[in-house]
C-alpha cells in the first residue's frame, strides 16, 4: 500500500470537502469517494438536500472534487448499511433500546468497509472530515484518539469504537482547528459551493425524522400498543408502542397527567412504559457491554474518567469498574440524567477517549 496514497470520504458538506483539499495540499494522493447507502433510488429522492443520504449530496461532491483537482468515485455500500445501520437501529427499538446509527456507521461502514475496499485501490489511509485528532504515543506504543481542538464541535463520542489497526491508516486533518468558521472561510476562498451549506442535524436515512413512523414501515416484529404506568406499577393510559419513546422523553408522550411526566422505563416482556417525575430519571450507575479500549488493552482494576452518556451531554466525574468479560461498571459522582439502554457511555482522561461500551442498563445498587 502507499502512503501517500488516502481515500477520504466526501459527503457533500462543508467539512469532508475542506478536509480533502487539506490533505491535497499536504501533499497527499487523495481519491474523494461518496458511500451510496440510500436503498432505492425513492429514498435518495426524498432525503434531505443537506444529508449525507441525498443524490444532491453525491453531486456537491462531485463539485467539489473537480473544483480542487481529485479524482472522484462513487461505491455502493447499500447492502452493509441497511445490514450494520438500518436493520441494527430497527432490531434495537424493538427491544426497548435507544441505539445511535452514527456509531454504527462509523465503526461498520467507514472505518471498516471504507478503510477494506481503500487497501486494496493500494491506498495505506482513509480520511474524514470529523472534528478528532489521532496521534501516536511512542512511550506506549499506542494510537490515540483525542479531543479536536474545536471542543464544540467534537465528535470523539462517536468514534469510540475504532481498533488501534483503524486509527493507524485514519487521517482526520480538522481536528486542530479552532472552530467551524475556520473551515467555511476556507471554503469560501476556495468558492466551495459548500461553503455555507447547513449541517445535516437528523438521522440520514430517515427524511422526516420520524421513527415511530419509519421503524413501523420497516419493521419485521409488530409493534403493539400496551400502557403506561407509574413508577409504582399504577395504569396510567395507553401508550402507542415501546418504539415511540426513549428514557427521558417529555414530549409526545401522548397522555395528560395534569403535570410534566418523562419516560422512565422501557418494559418490553410487559410492553409497559413507565413514566414518572424529572427526579426519576436520574440515576448514578450503569453497566455497559462491547467494550472497546484506545488508550488501554483492558481494564484490569478501577479507574477515575469522566464520562458521557449521549452525544451532547456534558462529561461527568465516575470511576469505571470491570465487571464479566465485556462489560464494566460506570459509578458517577452525582447521578446522571437519561442514563438510556443502546446509547454509548464514552469516558475520557483529559483530551484522551479512554473508550467506551454500549448501555445496557442502569443501576440502582451499586
Amino acid at each position: 500500500m502507499d502512503k501517500n496514497k488516502v481515500v477520504i470520504g466526501m459527503s457533500g458538506g462543508v467539512d469532508s470537502s475542506v478536509a480533502a483539499y487539506l490533505l491535497k495540499k499536504q501533499g497527499y494522493d487523495v481519491i474523494g469517494v461518496t458511500m451510496k447507502i440510500w436503498q432505492d433510488d425513492k429514498a435518495a429522492h426524498n432525503t434531505a438536500e443537506d444529508s449525507c443520504c441525498s443524490l444532491s449530496a453525491v453531486e456537491d461532491a462531485r463539485r467539489v472534487a473537480d473544483k480542487i483537482g481529485i479524482p472522484f468515485y462513487v461505491m455502493n455500500f447499500k447492502d452493509i448499511f441497511k445490514e450494520k445501520v438500518i436493520d441494527y437501529f430497527i432490531e434495537e427499538y424493538g427491544k426497548g433500546r435507544t441505539p445511535n446509527p452514527c456509531i454504527a456507521c462509523n465503526r461498520y461502514v467507514k472505518f471498516e468497509e471504507l478503510l477494506r475496499r481503500s487497501n486494496q485501490l493500494g491506498a495505506y489511509y482513509v480520511a474524514t472530515g470529523h472534528y478528532a485528532k489521532v496521534e501516536y504515543d511512542k512511550d506506549n506504543n499506542r494510537y490515540l484518539l483525542k479531543k479536536s481542538k474545536a471542543l464544540a464541535k467534537d465528535q470523539t463520542y462517536a468514534l469510540y469504537n475504532l481498533t488501534q489497526e483503524q486509527l493507524k491508516h485514519t487521517l482526520m486533518p480538522l481536528g486542530d482547528f479552532n472552530d467551524k468558521a475556520e473551515i467555511r472561510k476556507i471554503a469560501k476562498e476556495l468558492d466551495l459551493i459548500v461553503a455555507d451549506k447547513k449541517e445535516s442535524q437528523e438521522i440520514c436515512f430517515i427524511d422526516d425524522n420520524d421513527y415511530g413512523r419509519y421503524i413501523e414501515e420497516n419493521a419485521d416484529y409488530k409493534i403493539k400498543p400496551g400502557y403506561f404506568i407509574d413508577v409504582n406499577g399504577k395504569i396510567l393510559g395507553k401508550h402507542k408502542g415501546i418504539t415511540n419513546y426513549t428514557i427521558g422523553q417529555r414530549k409526545g408522550l401522548g397522555i395528560a397527567l395534569g403535570k410534566p411526566a418523562y419516560v422512565v422505563d422501557i418494559d418490553t416482556k410487559n410492553n409497559t412504559v413507565t413514566l414518572g417525575d424529572n427526579e426519576d430519571v436520574f440515576a448514578r450507575a450503569l453497566i455497559a457491554y462491547d467494550i472497546n479500549f484506545i488508550s488501554i488493552d483492558n481494564l484490569t482494576e478501577p479507574m477515575k474518567v469522566k464520562a458521557k452518556v449521549r452525544y451532547a451531554a456534558k462529561e461527568q466525574e465516575a470511576t469505571i469498574y470491570p465487571c464479566k468479560e465485556d462489560s464494566l461498571k460506570v459509578v458517577f459522582d452525582e447521578p446522571v440524567r437519561a442514563i438510556t439502554p443502546g446509547q454509548a457511555v464514552v469516558f475520557y482522561d483529559g483530551d484522551v477517549l479512554v473508550g467506551g461500551g454500549t448501555i445496557l442498563r442502569k443501576e440502582l445498587n451499586f
